[in-house]
């Protein structure tokens, strides 16, 4: 039965169940669920991995980090053995020599001209392989290569997460507190910035015992600078918002708030500077390898190699490449990472 208005008796209208119709405006209110439900990080992960540059970068990295891990024992050769028998022996790799490339000659530069030789042949070495080759002492320049990889990664990365705590804390304590404290805290920063980081470096290796520990301390003197403006920059920009007034309104303490309140909103920029100075750890190590101010022998890193290379590139150019090829993509491959995920991390660059 259709239920019809009525008149009251003052006159009034009497409203009934025909005057009223559901809009149905579901789809002009609905919300993106999948938006909704997705946290920060997994945001952060689906706008990192829509980066083509970014995963290579991180792909690469994998990749020569699980070859330092295992790349010195996929043969027989150890990184400190030597065989004077076998030395500046040119790549050769079993499979491969069938086709003629990899199988064990190279062209050599003499005063009559150019000459293409073959020391596998003429030493009758028929089942020995150096994949990369070896070196003027007879080293396998594989197992080297990965063995230096292997020590390059660890100094970086060790010497970028002592930083990223030193200069997290000193740039955090010193924005929030202000006024002196801050004042003082900046003019020793801007002394330690004003020695060439060089200077610091080789005085403490000249007075240290050289080797892979006191590297990572010479970078950690001289590395956490740039970790501590950032934490500084963003710990002024945050220390005035209500969310830490509330706290400390709350009662909740300075080093509280530092660490549990403001930390966690910078997390992102932090962790693309970590990234940022890996690279800058590589090269620093690196460069004093080259330099001789490295790695003792028989060890090896990146730079050692690259430098013991370097002698004999005029006549035996292939012991140089490997370890070149692998710093630069290490440093590349970085390079790309952080930038990947300085985009990431950042919400402004949602609308870019």
């Amino acid at each position: 039965m259709k239920t019809t208005a009525t008149i009251g008796t003052a006159g009034a209208y009497v409203p009934v169940d025909a005057d009223f119709q559901l809009k149905n405006n579901a789809e002009e209110i609905a919300l993106d669920s999948n938006f909704a439900s997705q946290g920060f990080w997994k945001d952060v992960c689906i706008r990192y991995f829509r980066n083509v540059s970014a995963v290579i970068g991180l792909a690469f990295i994998i990749i020569i980090t699980v070859m330092a891990i295992i790349g010195p024992g996929m043969n027989a050769y150890t990184y400190s053995g030597q065989e004077l028998s076998q030395k500046n022996l040119a790549p050769r790799i079993k499979f491969l020599e069938k086709f003629g490339i990899f199988d064990g000659s190279e062209t050599m530069s003499t005063t009559t001209g150019s000459k293409e030789v073959n020391y596998y042949e003429e030493k009758e070495l028929d089942d020995v392989y150096y994949w990369f080759g070896s070196d003027n002492f007879g080293r396998d320049i594989w197992t080297r290569t990965w063995s230096g990889a292997r020590v390059s990664l660890i100094i970086a990365v060790a010497a970028a997460i002592i930083d990223m705590l030193i200069g997290m804390s000193y740039g955090l304590i010193s924005g929030y507190f202000g006024g002196k404290t801050d004042i003082l805290m900046q003019r020793f920063l801007e002394i330690a910035n004003g020695i060439p980081r060089l200077v610091i470096v080789t005085l403490l290796l000249l007075v240290l015992r050289p080797g892979m520990l006191t590297i990572i301390f010479a970078l950690m003197l001289t590395e956490w600078v740039g970790m501590s403006r950032i934490a500084r920059a963003e710990m002024l920009k945050l220390k005035e918002q209500e969310f830490v007034l509330a706290s400390r309104t709350l009662g909740a303490g300075s080093f509280f708030i530092i660490f549990k309140e403001i930390l966690p909103n910078i997390i992102g920029p932090i962790i693309t500077q970590v990234m940022f100075s890996i690279p800058t750890a590589i090269f620093t190590e690196a460069f004093l390898s080259f330099v001789g101010l490295g790695i003792p022998v028989p060890q090896c890193s990146l730079g050692s190699l690259i430098s013991e290379g370097f002698n004999s590139f005029t006549t035996h150019p292939y012991q140089i490449i490997p370890p070149i090829v692998v710093m630069a993509l290490l440093m590349l491959s970085f390079n790309l990472v952080a930038d990947g995920l300085r985009e990431a991390l950042d919400p402004k660059m949602k609308e870019m």
